[in-house]
């Protein structure tokens, strides 16, 4: 793994997240747009080792917390999430782009409403619509992810990101 770049990437996507160039391809009201960061953590977590997915889990849910209202819901929330999902890369492997897409919706919903409960719990507001706002970001992150996920697999060698063909680790 390629450490630097693995951090130039993250903070390029937290920049995107952040900024207003996803809002051009905003839907709604409601500002909907997708969450690269989470379809980032979902790529490392199925393509990189246990420990390396869980440190990349938790720097890109840091880079999460630095664009939002709370610091520590998305550390915790993308760490915690982006572990176990390195725990099912053992049993399914992500090859289509449908499981792909599956794979962060379903991330989309718990890592995102996890991260949710506990910004309530921590800030004590009560924001209108959010669990709407997130069933449609999850919405939206799974129909984009395939296709950011064929440009992080262009680059995973660039990152150092190996490409297993089965489930289990070389050597382990």
């Amino acid at each position: 793994m390629r450490w630097e770049r693995v951090g130039i990437i993250i903070l390029l996507a937290s920049l995107l997240n952040a900024g207003n160039l996803l809002n051009t391809i905003a839907i709604g009201d409601n500002n909907i747009r997708p969450d690269l960061l989470l379809i980032l953590m979902v790529f490392f977590a199925i393509n990189s080792g246990t420990l390396e997915a869980t440190i990349i889990s938790f720097a890109i849910g840091f880079a999460a917390d630095i664009s939002s209202a709370a610091m520590g819901p998305a550390m915790i929330s993308f760490g915690l999430f982006g572990t176990l999902i390195s725990q099912f890369r053992k049993v399914v492997i992500m090859k289509r782009m449908t499981h792909q897409a599956l794979a962060i919706f379903v991330m989309a919903i718990i890592a995102g409403g996890f991260t949710q409960i506990l910004t309530h719990f921590k800030m004590g507001q009560n924001l209108s619509n959010v669990y709407s706002a997130l069933f449609w970001t999850a919405v939206y992150s799974g129909l984009i992810g395939p296709l950011v996920w064929a440009m992080f697999s262009a680059i995973s060698q660039w990152l150092g990101v190996r490409a297993y063909k089965t489930g289990r680790l070389p050597g382990r």
